[in-house]
């Protein structure tokens, strides 16, 4: 084995969030400010809030999050309704518009997970402290209602300041297995009284959602994703983050607030930002893909008939499934936030089968939320004024679109990098693949193990995605993120 020489991958990560026109260290200013916040922010909170600690809240994500944006709790009603109650970090509280974090945090735009580190968009001492709704501490919220009906629909309820208590941080893996009936019931839901039933009945509001969004058009695409395992400054492998029962829980919960909050604010009749996907320009790239395999899309956009290809897709070639995911995603185009005015026509949301949808689930990770808050509380505050006039709003969904993507292309240099420290002692090696890209700009492929992705730039010719190849490695670049291969079989 070659002795190379070590590679700071966190001083790459550094210069690519540099590169990308991120501010990665926090300024004095604002480590000032924050330094001078205490806890007694929740004490002298304006309003009334509701005192809803006593609820059996949780939150589930990965296990080494500290940044806890959400919370959630169940409660059965009468004819099998189910009300669902999503709290929200008050983040806003600590960080008013105007403030020095806050104009660093418009900068950003948004936390970024390159897998080697995280940049957060608000410093430690708020996003995984202050604001963070962490387990056994007291907290100030935004707490979203809806009521999800036994067909899967749901129906607005109420939003409001409260004050709400984490009472079992969960996570994703653990829960996922449980709900799969593939593990244990994680211990923190064993110990806690009552926890097990209420995470079943989020389960269940969950799966209708799920089910009636399915039926509705919302697309069941899922692309891989291969972060890098570090121990001690070093890759140790890579990860692909799998879907499972928990992760689609939160998921499906956040949509629907999100849907929620996004109506509340049409009916105080207030400008907002949408998050849209628009309907596909490239429909035909779509249906030629579809062809490929066998089936016909009708002519014009329909996003019932892509999910439904999709579905069957999956259960007939799984493997293959991520990387029609991806292709699909490309040719759909990406997501964008888009000021929006009272009796503007919505775009909607091409993915998720909605006609208005907003982000405001996490206003410690991207600034989006953080406006929608700020929006949400001057209509529960009765404000005369919004905190944010339409022309702001102009500017701010183009900027928010364009930090969105800048994170994208960090955290994918990153993963790179990281891929070819790990494979740089595996030159001349072969590996079994799939090609996940075939255009003028070039054929790439994902390894089976590692699930690495990198370029052929020998016997490319006459490949297609999907195609399942013999790739032998050549040469490795950390420092420009180049993983390139020969094609063998």
């Amino acid at each position: 084995m070659q002795n190379y020489p070590h590679v700071d991958l966190n001083a790459i990560a550094w210069a690519a969030m540099d590169h990308y026109g991120f501010i990665p260290a926090f300024p004095p200013p604002v480590v000032r400010e924050v330094g001078a916040l205490a806890a007694k922010v929740i004490r002298d909170a304006p309003g009334d809030p509701r005192d809803l600690r006593s609820l059996l809240w949780s939150s589930i994500d990965n296990h080494d999050s500290r940044d806890l944006d959400q919370i959630e709790v169940c409660e059965e009603g009468s004819n099998g309704e189910i009300l669902v109650r999503v709290a929200i970090a008050d983040v806003d509280l600590c960080v008013p518009k105007g403030s020095e974090t806050d104009r660093h945090a418009c900068h950003n735009g948004t936390s970024v997970y390159t897998g080697v580190e995280t940049f957060p968009m608000l410093p430690d001492r708020l996003s995984a402290g202050l604001t963070s709704l962490l387990p056994g501490e007291d907290h100030m919220a935004i707490v979203i209602e809806y009521t999800v009906l036994l067909d899967g629909s749901t129906r607005p309820g109420d939003i409001y300041r409260a004050i709400v208590r984490n009472q079992a941080k969960l996570v994703y893996e653990e829960v996922g297995d449980w709900l799969e009936g593939t593990g244990p019931v994680p211990r923190t839901v064993r110990e806690t009284s009552g926890l097990a039933e209420q995470v079943l009945l989020q389960d269940e509001a969950a799966m209708r959602m799920k089910k009636r969004r399915t039926e509705q058009g919302a697309l069941a695409l899922e692309t891989i994703e291969a972060e890098p395992v570090m121990t001690d400054g070093r890759v140790g492998g890579l990860v692909i983050q799998q879907q499972n029962r928990a992760r689609c829980l939160i998921e499906e919960f956040m949509v629907a607030a999100n849907g929620t909050m996004t109506a509340f604010l049409s009916d105080a009749g207030l400008p907002m930002i949408h998050r849209v996907v628009r309907t596909p320009k490239n429909w035909d790239g779509i249906a030629r893909e579809a062809a490929e395999r066998g089936e016909a899309l009708p002519a014009e956009p329909d996003a019932e008939a892509l999910t439904q290809f999709l579905i069957r897709q999956k259960a007939a070639d799984p493997d293959r499934f991520p990387d029609l995911s991806l292709t699909v995603v490309k040719l759909m185009g990406a997501g964008e936030y888009v000021a929006f005015r009272p009796g503007d026509e919505p775009v909607g949301h091409f993915a998720l089968a909605v006609t208005d949808y907003t982000h405001g689930t996490a206003p410690n990770r991207r600034y989006v939320d953080l406006i929608i808050q700020r929006l949400i509380k001057s209509v529960i505050d009765g404000e005369r004024y919004p905190p944010y006039a339409p022309s702001e709003l102009d500017d701010l969904a183009l900027r928010m679109t364009d930090r969105e993507k800048a994170s994208q292309k960090v955290e994918r240099f990153v993963r790179k990098a990281a891929a070819a420290v790990l494979l740089r002692d595996r030159i001349g090696d072969s590996f079994e693949a799939f090609v996940t890209g075939a255009s003028e700009k070039g054929t790439y492929v994902r390894l089976i193990d590692p699930p690495a992705e990198g370029k052929v730039v020998r016997g490319e010719q006459g490949l297609r995605v999907g195609q399942r190849v013999r790739v032998r490695l050549m040469a490795t670049d950390p420092y420009r993120g180049f993983i390139d291969f020969e094609h063998t079989g």
